[in-house]
């Protein structure tokens, strides 16, 4: 079932990028899943309005579960909504969605350097991405995508140790995988698992 999801995302992705969009927002869509819903993937992606999972993967209505927080930062709120994605839909796959040039990271990169300041709860989106920083220095190169892309493996890995999605995982029901958005091709690619 993962794969079958797996493969509807990227060939949508690959519309996409072809400016060749098949997306339903007709009215009898939106009258069939006003009924219920029953999505093909869940994507954790951010807040970027660059980088909108539904148009990037060419999905219509009812097709994806969105959890989207600035530098695909995971929270209590956004962590249980994903396992809410699990135990209740039962969706089969879960997607985590970096992109080049995150401004969370960016901001964390700064504020890690001393070149800014991280106001009110900023500050906490700061400390969650200070991990990613520090691993995209060890990996030295381009140290911006470096750490968005460190950030993307960190919440794949983090996920897999979230007891309802370990369990999932466990017993074949789910695949979460981890994928890189460019912003100027359009083109996801996956980068682990």
């Amino acid at each position: 079932m993962s794969e079958l999801a797996m493969q509807r995302l990227l060939e949508g992705n690959r519309r996409y990028v072809a400016h060749r969009p098949s997306l339903d927002g007709s009215p009898q869509r939106r009258i069939d899943v006003a009924r219920g819903q029953k999505p093909i993937g869940m994507v954790l992606g951010c807040v970027d309005s660059r980088v909108p999972p539904e148009l990037v993967f060419d999905q219509g209505l009812g097709e994806l579960f969105v959890i989207r927080t600035a530098g695909e930062v995971l929270d209590q709120a956004a962590l249980g909504s994903l396992e809410f994605g699990i135990a209740e839909l039962h969706i089969p796959l879960l997607v985590v969605l970096g992109h080049q040039r995150c401004g969370a990271v960016k901001a964390a990169m700064e504020v890690l350097d001393g070149e800014g300041e991280a106001e009110a709860d900023i500050a906490y989106l700061v400390d969650a991405l200070t991990p990613a920083v520090e691993h995209g220095r060890r990996l030295g190169g381009d140290l911006w995508e470096q750490a968005g892309r460190a950030q993307v493996a960190l919440q794949v890995n983090r996920l897999r140790r979230s007891p309802v999605l370990a369990a999932a995982v466990q017993d074949g029901t789910l695949r979460v995988v981890g994928a890189w958005y460019d912003l100027e091709t359009g083109v996801v690619q996956i980068t682990g698992e």
